[in-house]
């Protein structure tokens, strides 16, 4: 049964949900990644490194993550204590490389914008699957949450980050963080049409770093 919710005018709405589709395990030589041999980095300081992190104002730079969109810089900061393994996951995909470049495929106005799929169509991830760790933080503006297909436990490489409020996914996708400062920049993130919200020509993650690693 399709949960639905009001509108202003008193009329029944359709709630957006997820899509939960199978998703493709890709072979390692398909994964898009980037080895740390082959990733160009500026040469600072240690005292400008140490200014630089500090800039972001996070309280744990080991579990805070710097996304780079068009439009500016978005940092999350992850809950390791409710979704342990997620977390340790998505820091260890960001560390390869894997979510540089990646396409925002699935973008709802109002909703949430979803990225993390190889082939930007929302059908493949990384190739490893994650036990559910649902939790009682809410879907709010500015969740991270991990999407997911039929199964619980079927969450890869894919997520998503809120728009607004979306209590109705509560309990039902894992919660591992929450944007903290550049949520204009998500809000700007080329959004898709139709129901399904697929993104035609859709934007990118620029790159995705550790800020203890900056």
């Amino acid at each position: 049964m399709k949960a639905v919710k009001k509108s202003s005018s008193g009329v029944k709405e359709k709630t957006p949900k997820l899509a939960k589709t199978d998703t493709k395990s890709l072979k390692k030589a398909d994964t898009k990644s980037i080895k740390p041999a082959e990733t160009k980095k500026i040469g600072v300081s240690a005292a400008r490194a140490k200014k630089i992190k500090h800039s972001y104002k996070v309280k744990d730079p080991e579990n805070s993550l710097l996304l780079k969109l068009k439009d500016g810089d978005v940092v999350i900061e992850m809950y390791p204590d409710d979704a342990p393994n997620h977390v340790a996951r998505i820091k260890e995909l960001v560390r390869a490389g894997f979510y540089n470049g990646l396409k925002f495929h699935r973008v709802i106005d109002g909703f949430m914008a979803q990225t993390g799929c190889p082939y930007g169509t929302g059908t493949g991830g990384s190739g490893k699957k994650l036990k559910a760790e649902f939790n009682t933080r809410p879907h709010k503006r500015g969740t991270v949450s991990m999407a997911r297909a039929m199964m619980p436990d079927s969450a890869d490489s894919q997520f998503f980050i809120c728009f607004g409020n979306c209590d109705w996914l509560n309990g039902q996708y894992t919660v591992w963080g929450e944007v903290t400062s550049g949520m204009e920049y998500v809000d700007n993130i080329k959004k898709g049409s139709g129901q399904n919200g697929m993104v035609s020509d859709p934007d990118e993650i620029i790159s995705m770093t550790v800020i203890a690693d900056l």
